[in-house]
C-alpha cells in the first residue's frame, strides 16, 4: 500500500508539472479570456497566422504579458499539437469540495459530475468539456489512481478547465458521504447492472451528483453501493458499452432536460 501511495504522489506531482503549459490556440485564448489564472509568458511560433493569434498577442500585450516569438521547432518540443501557440501558467487551483458544494447551490437545481477513477486524460478532458457544454456545476475527481488536470487534459477540453469548478478529494466515498449530508442524490452510471434503471425513464431530484465509472472496471463496489440510484442508457446492440466521455455527454444531457 504505501508503495502505491509513493507512486502516486510522484504522478501527482508531475501532473501538476504539466498542467503548468498549456497549448493550443483555444484553450490559450479561453485561458486569457477566463483570467482565472496567472500567466507568466506566452510562446508563439515565428509563423503562426490568424485570428485567435492575433486576439492572443492583443490581449497579452493589454495585460503586459511577456510575449516570446519562437521557431517551430521549440513548441514541438513541448507537442506536436501546439498549433504555434503555448502558454506558461501556473498550476490549475483546484477548489475545495465544500466551496464547490456552496458555489453549485447558487444554481437552483445544482448538478455535479463525480468521476470514479478515470485515467484516461483525454476523457477526463472530454468530460469536463461535456459539464461545460451541458451546465454542470462542477466536478469532482479523486487524487488517487486517477488522471489528474495535466495539459492533455485541458487541451481536449479545448479550454473547459478554465470554466468549470474542479475539486480533488483524498477520498471519493468521504466526499459522496459529505454531499448526501448537504442535501445531494446520487446517481451512478453502471450498465450491466441488473437493478439499473434507464436513463431516459427517469425524473430526478435536485440536488443531484451523478458518478462516472472507469473506463474499464465501471464503478468501484462501495461507490456503487453509496447510490440512491443506478442508471444505465438504453443500446440496441450489446456489442460493447460506450467510453466514459460518451456516456457522459449522454447522460448530462438527459439530465439537462430536467433542469
Amino acid at each position: 500500500m504505501k508503495n502505491h501511495r509513493n507512486f502516486d504522489q510522484r504522478k501527482e506531482e508531475n501532473d501538476d508539472k504539466l498542467s503548468s503549459i498549456i497549448y493550443g490556440r483555444n484553450p490559450v485564448l479561453e485561458l486569457l479570456k477566463s483570467q482565472k489564472r496567472a500567466v507568466n509568458k506566452i510562446l508563439i511560433s515565428k509563423t503562426a497566422r490568424g485570428s485567435a493569434v492575433s486576439e492572443i498577442i492583443s490581449i497579452a500585450k493589454q495585460r503586459g504579458i511577456s510575449l516570446h516569438f519562437v521557431f517551430g521547432e521549440k513548441l514541438d518540443q513541448i507537442s506536436e499539437n501546439s498549433q504555434g501557440i503555448a502558454a506558461e501558467v501556473s498550476a490549475i487551483e483546484y477548489i475545495e469540495i465544500e466551496d464547490l458544494i456552496k458555489k453549485s447551490k447558487q444554481n437552483p437545481k445544482p448538478l455535479l459530475v463525480l468521476l470514479d477513477g478515470i485515467s484516461d486524460p483525454h476523457n477526463l478532458g472530454a468530460i469536463i468539456r461535456n459539464c461545460a457544454v451541458f451546465g454542470a456545476d462542477g466536478a469532482i475527481i479523486p487524487k488517487w489512481r486517477a488522471a489528474g488536470v495535466n495539459e492533455t487534459v485541458a487541451k481536449t477540453s479545448a479550454g473547459a478547465v478554465e470554466y468549470v469548478p474542479i475539486s480533488r478529494v483524498s477520498n471519493l466515498n468521504n466526499a459522496i458521504g459529505l454531499l448526501k449530508k448537504s442535501g445531494f442524490w446520487i446517481a451512478g452510471a453502471q450498465n450491466g447492472e441488473k437493478k439499473s434503471q434507464s436513463i431516459v425513464n427517469l425524473s430526478f431530484p435536485f440536488p443531484l451528483a451523478i458518478i462516472i465509472g472507469s473506463e474499464g472496471g465501471g464503478l468501484h463496489r462501495i461507490t456503487k453501493e453509496s447510490c440512491d440510484y443506478i442508471v444505465s442508457i438504453p443500446q440496441q446492440s450489446e456489442i460493447s458499452s460506450l467510453n466514459a466521455a460518451c456516456a457522459a455527454a449522454i447522460l448530462l444531457y438527459e439530465v439537462s432536460k430536467l433542469r
